[in-house]
């Protein structure tokens, strides 16, 4: 135990002068944006300007990607290209949701702008046709739909012109915006970094090729391979907000909290202005909240409540902000929920509140449903029955707006919800079978789909939660299956090490529980708050 906590010592402090470096890096060099070069028919001055914009564009810096893409048109307006970036820009994080109505309709508008410009090669027009798929028949057709006629676009066109990296790129990134969370074979991802992978031995500071690499492999059995991509990303281009929180996905995967923290302290302070920006937080310029979402899921992890309690003290002092990414609106309801809930503090979640109010949350009901659920979940395990009662109602309200709207994934996050909160409202009333039965219909529903990338998990675990409740009906070894299961997807959390431990413990497992327990001591070495559970976990080993 003391050597794995001095090589734990040691790996910090690597990793703390690796940040180190990489800021000063990105402190001499205000445009460290990666290596790109897609060649267009455009003057070489506007080339010069392109291949910055489509750096830019790979890194999902998007509003510096759209003024790049405007210099281009600006130095020759006639290259039609110019246009096509900024359509693509204005898409957003296509993995994080549909563009707003307002950005297709910007996006249409400028493809309009594009056709008396004209088209001088083939090439570039197959790209300008395949983005315009994103934004033909808005009114009539799904996301879904557009974004598959776009993947097929773009399949095409790396077919026919296969000396041309940028398309091959390109289509990787599709085959991840239609892959369904559904599939375990994770056929889409798999196909797309084959293709990506090719290419990052050819060019190891292309931005996108990394970036996509990365979310080609943001699942757990296969989250291991997307490693070195996370630990170049943020060095190719390190003064790019969202390259620098990329590599957190696969931390999180895999539970290295604190390069999570690092990777996302380093991001947030790159993109802090947002949070101050007078305008709407627009679409792609989330950055900020988004890396401070996965810094607190990474602060608790570690026990280190005080650091968390910073980045919430943050978010309550916004007082008035708009958001037009969903992304942003995740992450306001997320910090904390998370707050309350991993410190299982129940009577605080049964009082949370959509915060900032001025904000509407009409608009984002999958997020209005994280502090519903929370609030619920706090309420039912904290004796108030008629509140949890409510929330289970509006849950259900909330599921059967998202289902009408499309949202079917949401919808089924939504519906996990409701029966989670169900299950703990059977709890308090002594009805234990369907107490167990909802749970486990719940983690059922939450196994049979993946995260979503706006999150660095699910705001609870339903297997996790599954085994807390059926270590309080004294049933440990059931328990002890649940948890371990929910570790194999969310390795590494502390609830989830924690109650594998007192799992073990109470079924008579007890070298098994102090592993558990080893580990949580070990991996919380750092924790700036005694939480009960370390106190209980330092006992244990200490009579072992």
């Amino acid at each position: 135990m003391r050597l794995y906590a001095r090589l734990t010592r040691m790996s910090l402090v690597v990793l703390l002068g690796i940040a180190l470096v990489t800021a000063h890096a990105a402190a001499a060099d205000s445009d460290q944006i990666g290596q790109v070069h897609f060649p267009t028919s455009c003057s070489a001055e506007a080339q010069t300007h392109f291949d910055r914009a489509v750096a830019l564009l790979h890194s999902f810096w998007f509003p510096e990607a759209i003024k790049a893409f405007n210099t281009v048109l600006e130095t020759d307006p006639s290259c039609s290209m110019g246009y096509w970036g900024i359509a693509m820009s204005l898409l957003g994080n296509p993995l994080g949701g549909p563009p707003t109505p307002q950005a297709l309709q910007e996006g249409e508008r400028t493809l309009r702008q594009a056709k008396p410009v004209g088209v001088r090669t083939e090439r570039e027009y197959a790209y300008l046709q395949a983005i315009a798929l994103f934004y033909k028949d808005v009114e009539a057709t799904d996301q879904r739909t557009r974004a598959l006629a776009y993947e097929q676009a773009m399949e095409r066109l790396a077919a026919r012109y296969p000396d041309d990296p940028e398309a091959a790129i390109f289509y990787a990134l599709a085959l991840n915006i239609t892959a369904q969370p559904t599939d375990k074979t994770y056929a889409n991802q798999l196909k797309a970094a084959a293709i990506l992978e090719k290419i990052f031995a050819q060019q190891p500071n292309h931005p996108g090729v990394a970036h996509y690499l990365i979310h080609s492999y943001d699942y757990p059995p296969i989250a291991a391979k997307g490693l070195s991509a996370a630990r170049q990303y943020a060095s190719i281009a390190p003064s790019a907000p969202h390259a620098l929180h990329m590599p957190s996905h696969i931390f999180t995967r895999l539970g290295l909290w604190q390069e999570s923290i690092e990777t996302n302290r380093a991001s947030a302070t790159v993109a802090r202005d947002e949070l101050r920006a007078p305008q709407p937080v627009g679409a792609g310029s989330y950055h900020a909240l988004h890396a401070m979402d996965y810094m607190m899921y990474g602060h608790l992890q570690l026990a280190q409540d005080q650091a968390a309690r910073r980045i919430l003290d943050e978010i309550l002092a916004i007082h008035k902000i708009d958001v037009e990414q969903f992304g942003a609106a995740y992450a306001l309801v997320a910090i904390p929920v998370r707050y309350a809930l991993e410190r299982r503090r129940w009577e605080e979640a049964s009082t949370l509140q959509l915060h900032p109010k001025n904000l509407a949350w009409d608009r984002f009901p999958q997020a209005e449903a994280v502090t519903v659920f929370a609030r619920g979940l706090g309420a039912a395990r904290s004796g108030k029955v008629a509140a949890a009662q409510q929330d289970v109602a509006r849950l259900q309200v909330l599921r059967d707006a998202l289902v009408t709207s499309g949202q079917q994934y949401w919808a089924d996050q939504t519906e996990m919800q409701r029966q989670v909160v169900s299950a703990w409202l059977a709890r308090a009333a002594g009805k234990k079978e369907e107490a167990v039965k909802l749970m486990r219909a719940a983690a059922t529903l939450e196994d049979s789909t993946e995260k979503h990338p706006v999150t660095p998990g699910p705001i609870a675990p339903a297997r996790e939660l599954l085994g807390e409740l059926l270590l309080e009906l004294n049933q440990p070894a059931l328990a002890l299956q649940a948890f371990e299961a929910s570790h194999r997807v969310e390795p590494d959390r502390f609830k989830g090490l924690y109650g594998a431990a007192r799992a073990a413990d109470l079924a008579g497992q007890k070298e098994k529980a102090r592993m558990f327990y080893t580990k949580l001591v070990i991996m919380c070495e750092k924790a700036d708050h005694e939480r009960p559970e370390l106190v209980e976990a330092v006992t244990f080993l200490a009579q072992q």
